[in-house]
């Protein structure tokens, strides 16, 4: 009996450990008293606006975080939005310049939808990169997905993404 019992628990611990998954790239030493900023992020998914949802979710997460970032404005986006995704990240990056900024935060989106099916679990894909501000050159990356459970929101699941991820950053 106690045998059923252990193989039951390790058949849970394995299934829950299953609905989550994240690279593992350790983070320099970053200053957290920088001047940080976000830039918009790049939608892969098929949901409309799963880019502009997860940088209002990342704007918090940082900000429980200890960072107060700036926001690259929408009415700068105008019609860099139609733009090729590399030519919006150049954009973005002569803002953060202009704004003096040392890192940015960029990434993207590739999974943001409820399941098909009766559960209709919310499923979060999202990539996130620390950018050296100046030369646009990688400082840090890091990539995160999940699946929540039927009664999770969306938004929900991307926070705890987006909390895991943002939690990997080593600070000063």
């Amino acid at each position: 009996m106690q045998a059923i019992r252990n193989l039951s628990l390790a058949l849970a611990v394995l299934v829950v450990a299953g609905c989550a998954s994240f690279t593992d790239e350790s983070s320099p030493s970053l200053p957290r008293t920088a001047q940080w900023g976000i830039v918009p992020m790049v939608n892969y998914s098929q949901t409309p606006q799963a880019g502009e949802r997860s940088e209002q979710i990342l704007l918090s997460v940082l900000s429980s975080h200890g960072l107060q970032p700036r926001v690259y404005p929408a009415s700068t986006q105008g019609e860099q939005a139609l733009m090729d995704d590399n030519e919006r990240l150049a954009g973005a990056l002569d803002w953060a310049r202009e704004q003096k900024l040392d890192y940015v935060v960029a990434g993207s989106v590739e999974e943001w939808q409820y399941k098909n099916g009766l559960d209709g679990e919310p499923a979060v894909g999202i990539s996130l990169r620390v950018l050296d501000a100046d030369s646009g050159r990688v400082l840090w990356s890091k990539s995160g997905a999940r699946a929540g459970w039927s009664r999770e929101s969306l938004a929900g699941t991307a926070q705890k993404v987006l909390d895991k991820l943002v939690g990997a950053l080593t600070f000063e």
